[in-house]
Order: C-alpha cells, then sequence, then structure tokens
C-alpha cells in the first residue's frame, strides 16, 4: 500500500522510451528545427532593418550609375519590409513544428536570397551573409523538418 501507483505497460497508450542513442539522434534532428526557426526570426529581422534603412536614409546605400535592378531603392525598401516580417512570422510558426510553417518557411527563405542577390549591388557583404544564411535554412528545414512534427513538444 505504500508504494506508489504505477500504470502497467500497454494501458495508457504512451510509447515505449527509446533507446538512449536514438532518442538523442531525435533530440538532435529536433534541434536542427529550432536552430532553423530561431536563424529565420534573425533572418527576417536583418531583412527588416534593410528595408527600412532603405526607405527613411537613402544615403545609406551606395547605388551605382547603373541603379538597382528592377525597383528603385524605395521599392526594394518595401519589398525587404514585407518579406522581413513575414519571415519573422514564419520563424515563430516553425518552432511549433507545423507543416505549413515548413513549406512557407523554404518558399519565403529561396525569395528572399533571391531579393538578396538582386539587391547586392546596393549592399554586397550584408546580402551575401542573408543569402548563407537562407541556404543554411532551407537546408536545415528540409533534411530534419519531418522530425518536428511529433517532437517539438
Amino acid at each position: 500500500m505504500t508504494e506508489p501507483m504505477q500504470p502497467r505497460a500497454g494501458t495508457t497508450g504512451a510509447r515505449a522510451p527509446l533507446p538512449p542513442e536514438r532518442a538523442v539522434a531525435r533530440s538532435r534532428r529536433v534541434g536542427w528545427i529550432w536552430f532553423a526557426s530561431a536563424i529565420t526570426v534573425l533572418v527576417g529581422l536583418f531583412t527588416v532593418v534593410e528595408g527600412v534603412v532603405a526607405l527613411f536614409d537613402r544615403d545609406y546605400y551606395v547605388v551605382g550609375p547603373s541603379g538597382l535592378l528592377v525597383f528603385s531603392l524605395a521599392g526594394w525598401g518595401w519589398l525587404h519590409l514585407i518579406v522581413g516580417c513575414l519571415v519573422v512570422v514564419t520563424g515563430v510558426a516553425l518552432s511549433t513544428g507545423s507543416q505549413w510553417a515548413r513549406v512557407v518557411t523554404v518558399a519565403l527563405a529561396g525569395f528572399n536570397a533571391l531579393a538578396q542577390l538582386a539587391f547586392l549591388s546596393a549592399y554586397p557583404f550584408w546580402g551575401v551573409i542573408v543569402i548563407a544564411l537562407d541556404v543554411l535554412v532551407i537546408w536545415a528545414v528540409i533534411v530534419h523538418g519531418d522530425q518536428a512534427t511529433y517532437e517539438i513538444w
């Protein structure tokens, strides 16, 4: 009577614990999703700042005589601001493990990398850094995204 009550195996519906080496491997894969979520939010904030600077400080970016590709500086500012806000939202949603957040994160990271590529003439060093982070996010979500649905929470 003094022993604590413990449910018998099979009555609670819970999964059996994994062997330690498989549990560690799963934990590492889920860690990549958390990493991708954090980097996605960071890249989104970088892109928002880049857009705000393009909108309010027109002398910050050095635009050559050929100008920018496709848009004016104000157009790129608005594009970066909108895309950056969307990337931040999907980065937060990615940490919940939802399927739609993985798909949208990959799509927005790809679009953001292309936008940064087109904006390289104005800010080359920063653009290359953001493109590299976008590629890292795409890799982490595609390779390790299937683990997030079942294991994040």
